[in-house]
């Protein structure tokens, strides 16, 4: 796996929109923390653009990715915003200067769709908080997002949960949204997940729809050629007027406690505060005990 150089005071990170329009105005926050960290900001041409939901046409948001990914000044791509659109503009995509010289991917949510298909190139990404979650992300993710941007140690130590299962893994961690892997599965944007640790986080499901998409991984084998899981926030789920008659959570442990795998539950990433950064493709160790779990990259 080839890990993009990480940064140092005076580079320069681009700021775009792959999926749903986003103004200037509340990305201000954003672009102050990375100048706070001695790095230069580009914005880029999605930013501001209005195409009903999305941030411009198909076309207009490809070009504004491939300018950046061609880019040689520019050291790492922030998305702005998540949403839906992404999957939309990843085929006009041309990554032949990227895989010779990578740069870090940033984003969690939709941006799953590049994070998956990047890392089917051997290509490290960053799911860390979009440019509009700055001004509220906690201070913990803030902190997580600097030490990977810059290349410093990572670790997690989190409270047991109830439906943890013990036990311990190295592999390579690959994943993202729940929702975005579901839609790719079968694309040439679809990670290996054999041998690797996968997570996982989702918001504002049917609770029926997760016990679909669960289902689906299950029967495709996925958990049963995995090292580990992680399971991230899932958040602002929803229920219809016949209740599924169990939560995210027991969905989840209901299918993967046959597997004598370690898993994490209520790992803080996802559509939530406390989005701490996690780096896909790198490799991870998975240490869940009685106790807590702990995660160290290599």
């Amino acid at each position: 796996m080839k890990i993009p150089p990480y940064l140092t005071k005076g580079d320069t990170v681009g700021i775009l929109a792959t999926a749903r329009k986003v103004d200037l105005a509340p990305l201000q926050p954003a672009i102050a923390l990375l100048k706070s960290w001695g790095l230069n900001v580009v914005i880029g041409k999605t930013i501001g653009l209005d195409n009903n939901q999305l941030a411009g046409a198909d076309w207009q948001r490809a070009t504004d990715l491939q300018e950046m990914l061609d880019n040689p000044k520019i050291k790492a791509i922030w998305c702005g915003k998540g949403g839906y659109g992404t999957v939309r503009i990843v085929d006009r995509i041309n990554f032949t200067k990227f895989k010779k010289k990578p740069k870090w991917f940033i984003g969690f949510s939709d941006a799953t769709v590049l994070h998956s298909h990047i890392n089917t190139m051997d290509i490290a990404t960053m799911h860390a908080l979009v440019g509009i979650s700055a001004k509220s992300a906690s201070p913990e993710a803030i902190e997580s997002f600097r030490k990977a941007l810059f290349g410093e140690k990572l670790s997690y130590t989190i409270p047991p949960h109830a439906y943890n299962k013990i036990g311990k893994a190295t592999g390579e961690l690959v994943g993202g949204n729940l929702s975005v892997l579901y839609s790719i599965m079968g694309s040439k944007s679809e990670a290996d997940y054999k041998g690797k640790i996968i997570f996982i986080e989702d918001l504002d499901e049917y609770l029926y729809h997760i016990d679909r998409m669960m289902m689906n991984l299950e029967r495709n084998d996925y958990f049963k050629n995995v090292k580990g899981i992680i399971i991230g926030a899932m958040s602002k789920m929803r229920d219809n007027d016949i209740p599924w008659g169990h939560d995210a959570l027991q969905i989840i442990q209901d299918i993967t406690k046959e597997y004598n795998i370690p898993i994490c539950f209520n790992f803080p990433a996802g559509h939530i505060k406390d989005n701490r950064t996690l780096i896909m493709g790198k490799q991870i160790t998975l240490d869940v005990t009685a106790t807590g779990t702990k995660i160290v990259y290599e």
